[in-house]
């Protein structure tokens, strides 16, 4: 039988065409095409994985960038596929729902953790394993927003699988009571796939809808106005962030349990 290992180290540049040697020890991870060509037009470094599942890029400090897709099956797809390069630290930039009054379109979350709703991070632990960040990377990216002089909110996302929720008045009751700050579809399922193959994980969501409001559903025009008032900024700080980190060559991991 294959090892994870084996099977990893052929998959990973199989999904994103990138040698495993582009690979960097930190990496950005997000949802959307647009990221990952402004960060190549940034840094001008080659765009892998044009004609793949998921596209990747590194520049010249080493940091990388990867669209993994859309998903919670899709995050622990590319979570389980980084064990074949072992980074040191791994960054979402994504995009969630707000659903308190207190966040609105174009704020910042530093979720604190992230309710599994999605069930795909049940086949990696217990439900009752918390879907957690790393408490030291996520000190590097909330350093990085204020030196923007950027607010941001910290609390409980919650991730679902389900798409299209935004008409359903009960699953809106639930998540009221259950008092989370936003929802997204990719956040626990990158923690707890993060927690089981030991790699430091964050994630940096950008407020892009407020779905619970009566006017604030996501659409195309709506979403475009997000990506041209906000989507530079989230980037930057985001690789920022990283770069420091790898810079400064701190440690993120404190203890191995």
């Amino acid at each position: 039988m294959l090892s994870k290992l084996d099977i990893t180290r052929n998959w990973l540049p199989r999904y994103t065409g990138m040698p495993l040697e582009r690979f960097g020890d930190y990496i950005l991870l997000t949802n959307f095409s647009n990221y990952v060509r402004e960060f190549a037009n940034q840094f001008d470094c080659d765009v892998y994985g044009e004609d793949r599942g998921m596209q990747a890029a590194t520049n010249s400090s080493g940091l990388t960038i990867v669209n993994f897709g859309m998903g919670s099956s899709q995050a622990a797809t590319i979570m389980d596929l980084l064990t074949a390069v072992a980074p040191k630290g791994v960054l979402f930039l994504g995009k969630c729902g707000g659903l308190k009054k207190s966040t609105e379109i174009g704020h910042f979350i530093l979720p604190i953790a992230a309710i599994r709703g999605e069930g795909t991070s049940d086949d990696y632990f217990a439900h009752e394993v918390p879907a957690l960040p790393s408490f030291k990377l996520h000190k590097f990216v909330s350093n990085k927003i204020l030196e923007h002089g950027v607010d941001y909110r910290t609390g409980v996302v919650y991730t679902t699988n389900r798409r299209v929720w935004e008409h359903d008045e009960a699953f809106h009751q639930k998540l009221h009571d259950m008092t989370c700050i936003g929802i997204d579809m990719e956040t626990a399922t990158l923690f707890i796939v993060g927690h089981a193959n030991e790699i430091s994980r964050g994630a940096l969501l950008l407020v892009s809808d407020v779905p619970v409001t009566p006017d604030g559903v996501k659409t195309e025009e709506s979403d475009k106005r997000v990506t041209a008032d906000w989507v530079n900024l989230h980037l930057k700080i985001g690789i920022e962030a990283m770069t420091e980190l790898g810079q400064k060559g701190e440690k993120i991991k404190h203890f191995r349990y």
